[in-house]
């Protein structure tokens, strides 16, 4: 057998049957073809070594009333305000509604006013008409019973008025007295209701005749507003 080739270097190149030499500090690796033969030796990395950790302590326990007590210690404080601290600004209200429901109550109020002046006037009127119609009544009762011929034509008018024009004052005198000495003339004793709507008024009367004053009837007169005073225009 051709002993083995012997590279440049001076080491011999192991054939196919040697034995695989360990070498753990150096590795060699063989160029390819196309290299200029040369061997190159990469160096390996020595390795970190192993890091052992000793075993720690027991896991300590946290007692929760150490919180609790904490959250109380920490709860926040009032902090009063400075004496130099700018005021919020006011805020302006506007008086513009309020003027206008005053406004509006005061006209509110001003009707209310006027409507009872105006009704308690009206009812004074109606009831100052009634008076002067009661009155009436009363004088026409007393110039009948005295025979008042200026009287009875002053306070009537109508077809009631014309019945006293037609007398002159002998004859109406003569007649009266004939009248009177028999008590024939009728008397008003009461006058019951009065009513008046504008210029004219009606009214119930209770009469007896003077000859016999147990006998009552029941009368009326009819009336109406002329120069300015009532008269009587018509009785039945």
């Amino acid at each position: 057998m051709s002993n083995p080739i012997e590279p440049e270097g001076g080491k011999p190149e192991p054939g196919p049957d040697a034995p695989e030499t360990d070498d753990s500090s150096e590795r060699r690796f063989t160029a390819p073809s196309g290299f200029d033969g040369s061997t190159q030796i990469i160096h390996s990395v020595p390795e970190p070594p192993t890091e052992i950790f000793a075993a720690g302590e027991p896991t300590e326990m946290i007692d929760s009333t150490a919180f609790a007590d904490s959250s109380k210690a920490a709860a926040p404080q009032v902090i009063p305000p400075r004496d130099d601290a700018p005021k919020p600004p006011r805020t302006r209200r506007s008086w513009g509604w309020v003027i206008a429901v005053v406004l509006v109550i005061a006209a509110l109020v001003a009707l209310a006013v006027l409507g009872t002046v105006l009704l308690t006037r009206g009812g004074a009127d109606a009831a100052s008409q009634e008076d002067h119609v009661r009155s009436t009544i009363e004088s026409f009762d007393v110039a009948i019973q005295k025979g008042d011929l200026a009287a009875l034509r002053g306070i009537t008018c109508g077809t009631t008025r014309e019945s006293y024009v037609q007398y002159d004052d002998r004859s109406w005198a003569e007649t009266h007295k004939r009248v009177a000495a028999a008590k024939q003339y009728p008397v008003v004793a009461s006058i019951d209701e009065v009513v008046v709507v504008d210029d004219h008024a009606e009214a119930n009367v209770t009469t007896f005749m003077a000859n016999a004053p147990q006998t009552r009837s029941t009368r009326s007169f009819d009336l109406q507003f002329r120069d300015d005073q009532w008269k009587i225009c018509q009785n039945g």
